[in-house]
C-alpha cells in the first residue's frame, strides 16, 4: 500500500475529527432531545392532573352552587307562596267586608216590610204606607175609573209579565193594586156586610193583613168574565200562562189550592222577586210555607 502523500493525511484526518465532532454532536443533541422530551412528557402530565383536580374542584363547586340557587329558588317561591295565600286571604277578608258593606247598603234601601208574611200571620200596622208608589199605566188597567197604584221599582216587572202574555195572545189586566189600611178596611166591611162575616173571612183580609197594602201583590182579570173575580177565572188561558210564567218576573201565587188562609185565588199574584218566585216555582213551594227567616234571605235580591 502506497503511504499517504502528508497532505492527504492531514484532510484525512480533519476529516475523521469533523466526523467525530458531528457524532458527538449527534450523542449529545440526541441525548439533550431526550431529557427534554421527558420533562414535557412529565410538565404535561402535571398539567393534565392538575388541570382535572381543577375541572373536578370546579364541577363540584357548580354543582354545590346549583343546589343553593336551588334551595334558594325553593324557598323563596314557598315563601313567596306563603305571602300569595297571606296576600289572597286579606283581598278574601276586604272583599268579603266590601260585599258585607255592599249588601249592608243595598238593603238599607229596600223596604223590610216587601218579604213578610201577612194573612193573619203578620200584622201591618195603619200607618204604613210603601216609600215609593207609580200609577200603573191605564194601557194596563181593567178599569179607567179607579188610580192603581203599584211599588215603584217593582212596575216594570208587571209590565213585561203583562206585555209578554200579549205576545203569546193572552190579555191580562190590572183589576185591583195597591190598598191603604183604611180601604181594606172599607172593602172588608162591605164584604162582611154581603157575605157574612165567616164567608168575608174565607176571602178576605182583615186590615193591616192583606198584602194589598204592600203595593206588591195585584188582583189579574181577563175579558170575558164580566168584571168578576171567582171560579170563572180557573179555566181560562189567562190562568194557564200566569201559572206556568209568571215567576219568570218575580210573581207568586199567594193562595194556591188547599192554602191555610183563604180560598183558592188564581188571580191574585205578588211580586217577590224574580230569584225567589223561581226557587218557589222549581222547588213547587208555597210562599208561605217557606220559614221567614229563609225569605228574609232574598231580600236583598228582590229587585234584581
Amino acid at each position: 500500500m502506497k503511504p499517504l502523500h502528508p497532505h492527504q493525511r492531514s484532510l484525512f484526518i480533519g476529516f475523521g475529527i469533523v466526523a467525530v465532532v458531528i457524532i458527538a454532536g449527534g450523542i449529545y443533541f440526541y441525548s439533550r432531545m431526550n431529557t427534554l422530551s421527558s420533562r414535557i412528557d412529565a410538565l404535561l402530565a402535571s398539567t393534565t392532573a392538575s388541570l382535572a383536580s381543577t375541572t373536578a374542584a370546579l364541577q363540584s363547586n357548580i354543582a354545590q352552587t346549583n343546589t343553593s340557587l336551588s334551595n334558594a329558588l325553593s324557598s323563596q317561591q314557598q315563601n313567596l307562596g306563603v305571602i300569595q295565600q297571606q296576600l289572597g286571604g286579606v283581598q278574601s277578608q276586604v272583599g268579603g267586608l266590601s260585599g258585607t258593606v255592599s249588601t249592608i247598603q243595598k238593603l238599607s234601601q229596600i223596604d223590610p216590610e216587601l218579604l213578610k208574611k201577612y194573612s193573619k200571620v203578620y200584622f201591618l200596622n195603619d200607618n204604613y204606607v210603601p216609600a215609593h208608589l207609580s200609577e200603573i199605566p191605564s194601557a194596563y188597567e181593567y178599569s179607567d175609573t179607579k188610580q192603581l197604584l203599584f211599588v215603584t221599582q217593582a212596575l216594570p216587572y208587571l209590565e213585561s209579565m203583562i206585555n209578554a202574555a200579549s205576545s203569546n195572545g193572552v190579555i191580562l189586566y190590572v183589576d185591583s193594586a195597591y190598598r191603604s189600611f183604611a180601604e181594606q178596611a172599607a172593602l172588608k166591611g162591605e164584604y162582611t156586610m154581603t157575605y157574612g162575616a165567616g164567608t168575608a173571612n174565607s176571602f178576605s183580609a182583615d186590615q193591616g193583613y192583606s198584602e194589598h197594602q204592600l203595593g206588591t201583590a195585584v188582583d189579574i182579570i181577563t175579558p170575558g168574565l164580566g168584571g168578576q173575580l171567582d171560579d170563572s177565572f180557573i179555566p181560562t188561558a189567562a190562568n194557564t200562562w200566569l201559572t206556568a210564567n209568571a215567576y219568570k218576573y218575580g210573581f207568586e201565587l199567594s193562595y194556591p189550592k188547599d192554602n191555610g188562609y183563604y180560598v183558592y185565588e188564581p188571580w191574585h199574584w205578588r211580586f217577590v222577586g224574580v230569584k225567589l218566585a223561581t226557587d218557589l216555582h222549581n222547588q213547587g213551594k208555597n210562599f208561605y210555607d217557606m220559614d221567614q227567616r229563609v225569605i228574609d234571605t232574598y231580600l236583598v235580591n228582590i229587585f234584581d
